[in-house]
């Protein structure tokens, strides 16, 4: 509910009395004022998100009083109101930033009319001002590849975009997930309303309740107003709960609260907030495994698992490979301003035998980085690509870690996944000489990722000494 206090400012005693009747039955928070100065000393103890304000008050002028309230930092949407209506008055009322004018009397339906106007203003300008502030580094990204497993995934994709089912996404870090949300928020039903994406293993674990759900003034130090969570911006349309697999056994207690009632309340408040809101939840582990350890609860993922939705890795589906290189060069070729004549055929021969363990994000990397060292006029060479053999003894010197990685154990056996990932993460560590901060920058990962990482292996070396930001995250 965008707009919960309100302030009746009316003279007339029976008006104030039907007006505070009609907004508590529609369960807002009403407080009422025969004054301007009576007012004010409302506007100094809390911050109201809208007021009813009559023209006429035994005090002073309405409209006066209306032009001192866009002063305030925080200031509420006025709406003015006179038994006395004229165009000139609703004119000047609306130029010194009412946001309407109703004439006396007015019907309830009328009201209610103005109230869901008012509600649907203040939530599109708190939705503006979080997106504002957001990076959207995958806007103006398409899924790209045409083969078998990109052509099922935009079937699934078209299938499930009309439908209000929640989704899981998964898939390996690079594959693409967030591409796949924006693409179901974009074929949904609901594209015309926002799109919240909330990062959960970026945001520290004492903070993400908060994000989720906002706070009241004063819940918790630095508190100084009250906060709308992401969920309730993302009201009547789609959050993305990005890496759902970090948040904490209590945050995963009240997520699947919301997602069986579609109500929560903010921290440090008691009043009860629905919300009308599409889930869809990515990560890059397996959540069945860490149901099996206990780190995620069962009923969580059971809800979130309705759509199942899993992206093949880049290694699985090489027949994109260059396609998406051809994209890359070109999109980058534009963005640095440098001509690149296309990709030679040893080029493109070493990206098709390069295992990507980095998915396309690494891809997209690599094409990067090459299109910067090519030569003006020139095509990429393998040189240029940083991978294979060509460039191995370039690469380890420019990242400071050994990419010589065992592939076998001592007794010859051929080594998994996650083992080869740890002595890659512990080789890191080893460059850093401990530093957890320094180590996650180097591997491209969050600082909570690696802790993860490091319990999994039940190893606690390291430390955390780098900038405020980096110690937070």
């Amino acid at each position: 509910m965008p707009i919960e206090k309100i302030i009746v400012l009316e003279d007339d005693l029976i008006v104030r009395k039907s007006l505070e009747q009609q907004l508590r039955y529609r369960r807002y928070d009403v407080a009422s004022a025969s004054n301007i100065a009576d007012a004010q000393e409302l506007l100094s103890k809390d911050n109201f998100d809208l007021m009813i304000v009559d023209v006429k008050l035994p005090d002073g002028d309405g409209t006066e009083f209306l032009k001192s309230l866009q002063a305030r930092p925080i200031k509420p949407l006025v709406v003015m109101i006179s038994g006395f209506g004229t165009v000139d008055l609703a004119v000047e009322c609306m130029s010194n930033g009412a946001f309407t004018f109703l004439t006396k009397p007015f019907s309830p339906e009328q009201l209610a009319v103005t109230l869901k106007k008012a509600e649907e203003h203040t939530q599109l300008l708190k939705v503006n001002q979080f997106l504002s502030h957001a990076e959207d580094e995958e806007s103006g990204y398409e899924l790209l590849g045409q083969s078998p497993a990109m052509d099922q995934l935009r079937q699934l994709i078209r299938k499930v975009a009309r439908t209000q089912a929640t989704v899981l996404i998964q898939g390996e870090s690079g594959t693409g997930k967030e591409l796949v949300a924006r693409a179901l928020y974009r074929q949904s039903p609901r594209s015309s309303a926002p799109f919240i994406k909330l990062n959960c293993a970026a945001i520290p674990e004492n903070l993400i309740e908060s994000e989720f759900f906002g706070h009241e003034k004063g819940a918790f130090t630095g508190a100084i107003n009250k906060r709308e969570g992401r969920f309730e911006l993302a009201h009547s349309g789609t959050i993305l709960l990005d890496e759902i697999s970090e948040i904490s056994p209590t945050v995963q207690a009240k997520l699947l609260r919301v997602l069986q009632e579609r109500e929560f309340e903010r921290v440090g408040g008691n009043r009860t907030i629905k919300v009308d809101v599409r889930v869809i939840a990515t990560t890059n582990r397996h959540l069945e495994e860490s149901v099996q350890r206990k780190e995620f609860r069962q009923d969580l993922y059971f809800r979130l698992n309705v759509v199942p939705v899993v992206i093949a890795p880049l290694r699985e589906r090489k027949d994109d490979i260059t396609i998406l290189a051809e994209q890359f060069r070109q999109r980058f070729s534009r963005k640095h301003g440098i001509e690149v004549h296309g990709m030679s055929k040893p080029c493109m021969e070493t990206l098709m035998d390069h295992s990507w363990p980095g998915n396309v994000r690494e891809l997209q990397n690599v094409i990067e980085r090459a299109v910067i060292l090519c030569s003006e006029g020139g095509e990429l060479e393998p040189i240029h690509l940083g991978i294979g053999k060509v460039d191995k003894e370039s690469a380890n010197s420019a990242t400071g870690v050994e990419s010589s990685l065992p592939t076998t154990s001592e007794n010859g056996q051929f080594l998994t996944l996650s083992e080869v990932e740890k002595h890659h993460i512990l080789a890191a560590l080893k460059k850093c000489k401990g530093n957890r901060t320094h180590a996650a920058k180097m591997l491209s990962i969050s600082i909570r990722t690696l802790r993860n990482k490091l319990n999994e292996y039940n190893l606690k070396s390291g430390n955390d000494t780098g900038s405020p930001e980096d110690a937070a995250a």
